[in-house]
């Protein structure tokens, strides 16, 4: 049975952005399972399965209804132990929590406001509408005005990134010869900003963004999918 995904896009239903989406997606491809993914915006969230979540990303396994991007890579594994396995073991589930709140602090910390106009642009109006209401809230100012001082955070940025780049220069993944699903966490922040917004976070010469294109190249470029923008 074909599992079906919600994801989260914006005013292109062909153009998924969520980082946590992006998890999911290459977990599924990862573990080799047919699936197929329902196009959400901002303002549809409630509405899947009938009011089941108020966030994203959400699968279908026949009866099953799973919720949130680390639970479903935990399900997937579980379920599908015949299959490649996303943790590889015991020991990588903890790394993976780790590198994901990790990534929510470092990565996500500083992206979320890099990209944060650019992804309001990317919205129908009513998704907009909504955007900003709720992220100006959150971070208690214009989201132009945010977004507008990336460049005086971006080498700071850069420089947090050292502990990443110094794995990556005995390894060509997180997970070793072969991604775990920690490359996947990683990787979903990247791939978020790289969909929603032009700007660069990282210098091309830099060795993480050599180990983002091999993300982006795996399971048949699956990860270029959707263009850069």
């Amino acid at each position: 049975m074909t599992i079906r995904l919600y994801e989260l896009v914006g005013s292109d239903p062909r153009r998924p952005f969520s980082p946590h989406c992006w998890k999911v997606t290459w977990a599924l491809a990862h573990k080799g399972l047919d699936f197929e993914t329902v196009p959400v915006p901002f303002t549809g969230v409630a509405g899947i399965e009938g009011g089941a979540t108020k966030t994203v990303p959400v699968i279908r396994d026949g009866e099953k209804l799973v919720i949130d991007s680390y639970d479903i890579a935990l399900y997937l594994d579980e379920t599908y132990p015949d299959r490649p396995s996303l943790f590889g073991g015991e020991g990588g589930k903890a790394l993976s929590r780790f590198v994901e709140r990790w990534t929510q602090i470092t990565i996500h910390g500083f992206l979320g406001g890099a990209v944060l106009h650019d992804i309001h642009e990317c919205l129908a109006p009513a998704d907009q509408a909504y955007f900003r209401e709720s992220r100006e809230k959150r971070v208690g100012g214009r989201l132009e005005d945010i977004q507008a001082g990336r460049d005086g955070r971006r080498e700071a940025f850069r420089k947090s990134l050292e502990p990443l780049r110094r794995m990556l220069d005995g390894q060509p993944f997180l997970g070793g010869q072969g991604p775990l699903f920690a490359d996947y966490i990683v990787a979903g922040a990247f791939q978020w900003a790289r969909i929603v917004s032009a700007y660069e976070p990282l210098a091309g010469d830099d060795p993480i963004a050599e180990w983002f294109g091999r993300i982006l190249d795996l399971h048949d470029g699956l990860g270029r999918r959707v263009a850069a923008a």
